[in-house]
């Protein structure tokens, strides 16, 4: 049995609306000018990101998500933990040209567990 990890990843509406489109299993490409995905270790943070930000943005918008899922752990390893501001504000850095990677590393589907407007 392989071995996971929880992650997190806080989204707008459109981003939600190309994971529904990939039925609830990768995170689509990132645009040109964003060079990182960065799924993130503990809810409460994604919760702030989504309910704090997202809801203030018109790019989100107006509306935040907050997706939970699963990724193998002798994948995610391969990246090293950031913590960005708060001990509780720590994510991982995945260059862009890795998401198809870490889509394949992604087990069952990706569930939404909180809205935020």
């Amino acid at each position: 049995m392989l071995e996971t990890i929880t992650l997190y990843r806080p989204v707008g509406q459109k981003e939600l609306d190309l994971i529904r489109a990939s039925h609830y299993r990768a995170f689509p490409p990132r645009l040109s000018f964003q060079p990182i995905f960065y799924p993130v270790l503990n809810e409460e943070y994604a919760i702030q990101i989504a309910r704090d930000w997202n809801t203030k943005d018109e790019a989100s918008g107006y509306v935040g998500y907050v997706t939970r899922f699963q990724v193998r752990k002798d994948f995610i390893n391969r990246y090293t933990v950031e913590t960005v501001g708060g001990t509780e504000h720590q994510e991982y850095w995945i260059p862009a040209e890795d998401l198809e990677e870490f889509n394949q590393h992604i087990e069952g589907r990706i569930e939404v567990i909180a809205e935020f407007r």
